[in-house]
């Protein structure tokens, strides 16, 4: 056990903070007398002078200050605890469950989770990147507590959020931007497309143009893209 009470540092630190006892009494609403034993008796628990008389003022001496400077973060500590147990209280969720489409823009979905961090620090998020009904079905499943998804899931409240257009993209090298011309869906069909998966383990579905008659299915956006790059296909992108 300690043997030094987190209110004998904090009636340590208003005493520094307000240049002696008489200020850091009005201030914190204890008596001159109470702060004085309080600081007397830290210093005599841990054996070590922590603040020394200047004129009508105190200040710290050198231990004083290393010991108040470790002190001041479990002051910290102390508080974002007692905060973070009031916002259980009123009913904050320690963790949160988030399922996002990988199609959703990205530097959207950064914004969003900054600005949520910013307001509840202590929030851990569990973030899902999923595809099609992947993020429909952990909604169902009790998995997420939040889904964005193209996809609309049944008995729950939602709203539209962004529109995101799909276009057939092709590296520069590609034999399809050979034949010098605009191309049609048969041109797409007579070569390799690169899809990606749906996630969800029980009701998968395909969406969108799937008629090239060679097609490679990868599990992630950013898989699609690489292959892209390669030059192994085209792919739908949003």
């Amino acid at each position: 056990m300690s043997r030094v009470t987190l209110a004998q540092w904090q009636m340590l630190a208003a005493v520094v903070d307000h240049g002696g006892f008489a200020r850091a009494a009005e201030a914190i609403h204890k008596s001159p007398s109470t702060l004085n034993h309080a600081v007397h008796k830290l210093e005599e628990q841990l054996g070590i002078q922590v603040l020394e008389p200047v004129g009508r003022q105190v200040r710290l001496t050198e231990a004083g200050e290393l010991l108040l400077r470790r002190a001041r973060q479990l002051i910290e500590s102390a508080a974002s605890l007692e905060d973070v147990a009031s916002r259980l209280a009123a009913g904050l969720e320690a963790e949160g469950g988030v399922g996002i489409d990988q199609i959703f823009p990205a530097a959207a979905q950064a914004k969003a989770l900054e600005r949520f961090s910013d307001t509840y620090p202590q929030v851990r998020v569990q973030l899902h990147e999923s595809v099609l009904n992947g993020g429909t079905e952990m909604l169902y499943d009790g998995r997420a507590d939040l889904v964005i998804s193209g996809i609309e899931a049944q008995g729950f409240l939602g709203e539209p959020l962004v529109n995101v257009r799909f276009v057939a993209v092709a590296p520069p090298r590609h034999a399809l931007h050979q034949l010098g011309r605009s191309l049609d869906l048969r041109d797409l069909a007579q070569h390799r497309q690169l899809v990606v998966r749906d996630s969800a383990l029980r009701q998968s579905t395909n969406a969108g143009w799937l008629k090239a008659e060679q097609r490679w299915t990868v599990g992630h956006v950013s898989t699609s893209l690489d292959m892209l790059l390669r030059g192994l296909g085209f792919a739908w992108i949003p």
